[in-house]
């Protein structure tokens, strides 16, 4: 697995998890388990890997010089 989510992404990709994450205290009933959905940005942002990016050819990891 090559990464493929630079840092901007990475973190808008915790932000968005974690939101995502609330509504599983913020809701009541059967709704607050859409919260679990939170875990895919969470988990494409601590892997550094998503596997959409792989399949559309993106990549929003800088670039490495080599030394």
């Amino acid at each position: 697995m090559t990464q493929n989510v630079g840092g901007i992404d990475r973190t808008l990709r915790i932000v968005a998890g974690l939101a995502i994450l609330s509504l599983l205290v913020l809701l009541d009933g059967n709704e607050r388990w859409w919260g679990l959905l939170g875990l895919v940005p969470l988990t494409t942002a601590l892997l550094r890997w998503c596997p959409a990016y792989t399949l559309i050819g993106v990549n929003t990891c800088p670039a490495r010089t080599a030394d």
